[in-house]
C-alpha cells in the first residue's frame, strides 16, 4: 500500500507544481502559452515538460535549457513507458 500511494504523490508532483506556478505567478505561465488549451494539455499529458518549459521559456530557449527540456521529455516518456511495462509484468 505504501508504494501506491508514493507512487500516487510523486504522480500528482508536477501536476501540483505547475499549478502553484499557475496561481501564483499567472503572468509568467500566460506569456510562455498563448492560449490556455497548451498549458491544460501539457499538465495532463506532459507535466515535467510543461513545468520545465514554463521555467526556461522567459529568457529564451538556449544552452542548456535545451538539456533540462530534454530531461523533462526522457521523464515523461519514462512515465508512460514505464507503466506499461509494469503492466506487463504484472499480467505474467
Amino acid at each position: 500500500m505504501g508504494c501506491c500511494l508514493f507512487a500516487i504523490i510523486l504522480a500528482g508532483a508536477p501536476r501540483f507544481a505547475f499549478l502553484m506556478l499557475w496561481l501564483f505567478q499567472p503572468l509568467k505561465v500566460m506569456t510562455t502559452f498563448d492560449t490556455f488549451i497548451w498549458p491544460a494539455l501539457g499538465v495532463l499529458f506532459a507535466p515535467w515538460t510543461a513545468l520545465a518549459y514554463v521555467l526556461v521559456f522567459p529568457s529564451g530557449i538556449t544552452g542548456l535549457d535545451w538539456v533540462w527540456l530534454g530531461i523533462a521529455v526522457a521523464i515523461d516518456l519514462g512515465t508512460y513507458l514505464g507503466g506499461g511495462e509494469s503492466g506487463r509484468r504484472r499480467r505474467s
